[in-house]
């Protein structure tokens, strides 16, 4: 009778020990199944990098930057209507982001950062707080931070080499999403 209670024993521990590893090798539902309705959001928004050290755009090329300067120094409470802008370091840029499904509020995105005007480089820049919209025109989150570009550029005697594309960068974790988007499971 003991040895038989032993067989059983280790036959019930091996069974035990072999289930629990077919419940790590197991895939999860997430990674097999797609779930109508469920998906990622684009999001985009307008904002301005400032710090670019003089290869940003120039206003008189880039109006809307001249703009943009001009109303976010008002919000702050500072009047340069009628002054002559001329700086070259702030370019006006678009910025992307991949809102996944399920994130909530307080979650950590990845940016992508491009320039819309002549500016050289964004090296070196800091995106100002910029509001990323979906396709309904509401706000899912807020980006901010310095920017990563992978380019780099060398000039000297009228002669240039570029590696890469400057007027492009990345900042990780960059945003942060401000609202979800709401998922009906039905």
């Amino acid at each position: 009778r003991m040895t038989a209670f032993c067989v059983t024993a280790a036959l019930a521990a091996v069974l035990g020990l072999m289930t629990g590893a077919q419940a790590e090798a197991a895939s999860r539902i997430k990674d097999i199944v797609d779930v109508e309705g469920v998906r990622t959001n684009q999001l985009i928004g307008y904002g301005i990098v400032v710090g670019l050290n003089g290869t940003g755009d120039t206003v008189r090329n880039s109006p809307m930057l001249k703009q943009s300067l001009e109303g976010m120094m008002e919000r702050l409470g500072v009047n340069i209507r009628d002054a002559d802008i001329n700086t070259k370091n702030a370019a006006a840029v678009m910025v992307t982001a991949t809102l996944p499904p399920f994130a909530q509020p307080g979650q950590a995105l990845d940016v992508t950062v491009s320039s819309m005007g002549n500016a050289k480089s964004l090296r070196g820049g800091t995106l100002l707080m910029t509001p990323l919209k979906g396709a309904d025109n509401q706000v899912y989150a807020m980006a901010q931070g310095n920017l990563v570009v992978g380019g780099v550029g060398a000039s000297a005697n009228g002669s240039q080499t570029q590696i890469n594309h400057l007027g492009v960068g990345r900042i990780s974790a960059g945003a942060t999403v401000e609202r979800a988007v709401p998922v009906a499971l039905n």
